[in-house]
């Protein structure tokens, strides 16, 4: 009987070796396979989704497009990039779509970076950017966060070297909730070098207060070497589906259309999302169940004694001991009463867990199963 080859001296550069590969938060099935438990009364809160679901005008256009699923999607996208640019006054060919803003990010870091160029992003910033960057075998800049995990803009343009070509910025930042007032962003780009590109993350926004959102695509006009990335994963409820998209001018948008894969975004995604942009019943409900979901759980923190950094998210980090694996063994007693909350120790936060905010209900049932946790 023939043996597998041995592939591991096969020639597959050590920048690609090095990487650690995206671990998600646990499915429910797996967490009810691995402790024996109803998965009807799993809670899960470990991936920022939308507990609300998918709003009825996305479910409705995808039974309306299923007609269609057995053909190609249209690969430019005509109807969502319509009406992503009568959202945001921007011309359709500064429009990218990606396979969730997922996708925008490594096509950014595959259009502006190579072997020997350097990227630059905060400490605690979303975990992709250091995927993306170390796929091309990038030189990576870590910036340290200031004392409350917020980016710290003035190191990273310290940080900005002759090979810099790429800067990450997320607002609010995954997974510390923390936020950028518009003046320091705008300040922070009016001094970037025109020659390195900036990728402001802006997957959380619509769950930011009114008065704190801005308009990142008048930013857009003004920098040609920003690119915006948003998702329909979060406030919109289909993160299943995967559907991201970034605003950047012409040239820009025209280098990631260009690597892009054609059919990236699926025909049902595409049709849901353009449904899901216009449905502004649903986002106020999503931002004000998410706002109360956050006073739910916070107050029950602070009569624990727990520290939390303030959030702007739909999700919480909160520091769970004082030993370095605290993280892990909360993380652990949760699980086995059937609450699924995301570990963040691969941020270099081990005595953390990132809670996202749930349904009533579910912030009940973590707030009922911390306790004993905590003393596991």
């Amino acid at each position: 009987m023939d043996t597998a080859p041995d592939l591991s001296n096969f020639p597959v550069p050590d920048y690609i070796r090095a990487i650690a590969p995206y671990v998600g938060g646990r499915p429910i099935a797996e967490v009810a396979r691995q402790f024996g438990l109803d998965p009807r009364h799993i809670v899960k809160l470990a991936s920022n989704e939308n507990p609300l679901g998918m709003p009825e005008s996305a479910r409705a256009a995808i039974a309306r497009a299923l007609g269609e699923a057995a053909r190609y999607p249209d690969s430019n996208a005509f109807d969502l990039k319509a009406a992503l640019a009568g959202k945001y006054g921007v011309p359709e060919n500064w429009l990218t779509l990606g396979n969730g803003s997922n996708d925008i990010l490594v096509l950014a870091a595959q259009a502006f970076l190579q072997p020997g160029a350097g990227a630059v992003y905060s400490a605690h910033a979303f975990i992709v950017y250091a995927l993306a960057s170390q796929m091309q075998g990038a030189q990576s800049s870590v910036v340290p966060a200031l004392p409350g995990l917020g980016h710290d803009l003035e190191g990273m343009l310290s940080a900005i070297r002759p090979n810099t070509q790429l800067v990450f910025i997320a607002n609010p930042n995954n997974p510390t909730g923390t936020f950028l007032t518009g003046e320091a962003i705008e300040s922070f780009l009016g001094r970037v070098p025109s020659r390195v590109m900036v990728l402001l993350d802006e997957a959380y926004n619509e769950y930011l207060d009114p008065e704190l959102r801005v308009d990142s695509s008048a930013w857009v006009r003004r920098y040609p070497n920003l690119i915006v990335s948003r998702t329909f994963s979060k406030a919109y409820g289909l993160a299943g589906l995967r559907v991201g998209y970034a605003i950047a001018q012409a040239s820009v948008t025209d280098v990631l259309n260009r690597i892009r894969q054609p059919f990236n975004v699926n025909g049902l995604a595409l049709a849901a999302a353009a449904a899901a942009l216009t449905d502004q019943e649903f986002l106020e409900r999503t931002y004000a169940m998410n706002r109360a979901g956050y006073r739910q759980l916070t107050e029950a923190f602070d009569a624990l004694g727990l520290r939390y950094i303030p959030s702007r998210g739909n999700f919480v980090l909160v520091q769970v001991g004082e030993a370095d694996d605290a993280g892990a063994r909360v993380n652990l007693g949760l699980l086995k009463q059937g609450v699924i909350v995301r570990p963040v120790d691969n941020y270099g936060l081990s005595k953390w867990i990132r809670i996202s905010i749930g349904l009533p209900e579910e912030n009940s049932a973590l707030i009922a199963a911390l306790p004993q946790a905590l003393q596991s």
